[in-house]
């Protein structure tokens, strides 16, 4: 388990590219027969990565969390962003096409990865996004579309998105995790903006169908001290409080969006409009 520790904003001001990107962009979650794990001290968020291979990967447990088996003091959002795969708790197997998200509460003890499909598709990937729990929800699948869907943005300014939420406080319920799945419609190019800040909660953004050749330039640090990184597919962005989050790619793609912290409420946010920003 990695551990990134928790980061003031006058500890980036001069911070160079490469420091910038070991604090906050998460690579190499999503190695074949291998599950993989970050843990950053913002809001105790594990950020992970499971590509099963041809057996099984089963979840672990980690000395970092102190825990006798890894959701014994947490919950889970798993998001699979691969081929069609399954993901088994407590020996009750779950169908997730790619797409697909599963809520998987306090107390299951085994959690365990597998691919489903032909091949094709390539192998299943599944995205983890964890935080501390303080009471069990059922473990609940939804599929893609099933969630509240939202449609955001115009094409005339490049940030036409569908935006699917799946555990958030008027869906699948949770401790404190909130996680979707947003798309951009071809196209489009813009994720996010104007760009805004939770000053209650941490958000992690997973950028995946993101194209070989194709890169998103996501910005972060303060509205009016802005810095970026540039962030190839399957690489995830660990937001502060106090960072905005926004991104623009060179193609269009998709990103599965979580946070924990405070709250619950989508909508608590700091907006700041581009005209604003520096």
């Amino acid at each position: 388990m990695e551990q990134r520790y928790a980061t003031s904003p006058e500890q980036i001001t001069g911070a160079t590219t490469q420091e910038l990107r070991d604090r906050f962009l998460v690579q190499d979650l999503f190695v074949p027969g291998e599950v993989n794990v970050t843990y950053t001290h913002h809001d105790r968020v594990v950020l992970g990565g499971a590509v099963p291979g041809d057996a099984p990967l089963a979840l672990p447990t980690y000395d970092e969390i102190r825990s006798e088996y890894f959701l014994e003091h947490r919950e889970v959002g798993i998001v699979n962003v691969g081929g069609a795969g399954t993901v088994t708790t407590d020996g009750e197997v779950h169908e997730l096409p790619k797409g697909a998200c599963l809520y998987v509460g306090r107390g299951v003890r085994e959690v365990v990865f597998a691919n489903a499909g032909s091949g094709d598709e390539g192998p299943a990937a599944f995205y983890l996004f964890s935080a501390p729990a303080h009471t069990a929800y059922p473990t609940v699948l939804t599929l893609p579309g099933q969630g509240t869907v939202r449609e955001l943005g115009d094409q005339v300014t490049s940030n036409r998105r569908s935006l699917n939420q799946y555990i958030h406080e008027n869906g699948v319920k949770s401790c404190q995790i909130v996680m979707g799945v947003t798309s951009l419609h071809p196209g489009s190019m813009w994720n996010t903006m104007p760009a805004h800040t939770h000053d209650r909660r941490t958000e992690c953004y997973l950028y995946f169908d993101v194209p070989a050749d194709a890169r998103v330039v996501h910005l972060c640090g303060r509205p009016t001290e802005t810095r970026h990184l540039v962030v190839a597919d399957r690489e995830a962005v660990i937001s502060p409080s106090w960072s905005v989050h926004s991104g623009v790619g060179t193609a269009a793609y998709s990103f599965v969006w979580a946070m924990a912290g405070e709250n619950q409420s989508f909508d608590d946010m700091d907006g700041f409009p581009v005209t604003t920003m520096r």
